[in-house]
């Protein structure tokens, strides 16, 4: 009887020994999507003309938003945040891409994007592909964008989702950043996958 609760309290003691051991999941600021299912596929060409994949930024911590080059506020919001945020990295900055998807290939030309998505920072990359590419890529990330027709010159907007999605190091989908995160909360969540294994 003696030796069997001798047993038992040994290994009690080896199992909550291993269990501090066992490193705590990540405390993320932003919503975590560690272990979704969907935001797995992103082909398209970037603003040189070079065809980009996921994969190709391996190793590197990638948010990729979506938006369009005419957006009146909440793009521009979302890029500026972004650029501040590679800024407070400093030299992590160079671990890290921001890729922006166009969800208006119809007036979003390789050139304009080129002339938009570095102004906020030369390392930032605009996307884009043909109607059914960009429809099925806003479908992979589930992402919401619809044409609505306005008076003016612009003819129409683009209502879309207006959050960013960030992949860890091994190209695993790990966060939604919602469009009023804060830098420092950005800079955090980054540092956090960026000195993950």
């Amino acid at each position: 009887m003696f030796g069997m609760i001798n047993r038992r309290t040994i290994l009690f003691c080896i199992a909550l020994l291993l269990s501090a051991c066992a490193p705590e999941p990540a405390a993320f600021r932003n919503t975590d999507l560690s272990g979704a299912g969907f935001g797995r596929q992103l082909r398209l060409a970037d603003h040189h003309g070079q065809l980009r994949s996921l994969t190709d930024f391996k190793g590197k911590v990638i948010v990729v938003l979506f938006g369009y080059t005419s957006c009146p506020d909440i793009c521009p919001t979302m890029l500026i945040r972004l650029a501040s945020v590679t800024k407070s990295l400093g030299a992590d900055a160079q671990r890290v891409q921001v890729l922006f998807v166009t969800v208006d290939p119809e007036r979003d030309s390789a050139e304009r994007l080129k002339g938009f998505v570095p102004w906020f920072d030369p390392t930032f990359l605009g996307l884009r592909g043909e109607a059914r590419e960009t429809r099925e890529v806003t479908e992979e990330f589930r992402v919401f964008a619809v044409r609505k027709p306005v008076d003016g010159e612009l003819g129409y907007v683009i209502d879309h989702s207006a959050g960013a999605y960030v992949f860890d190091p091994a190209g695993r989908l790990r966060l939604y950043v919602n469009e009023s995160a804060s830098v420092e909360d950005i800079v955090a969540d980054i540092r956090v996958l960026l000195n993950s294994r």
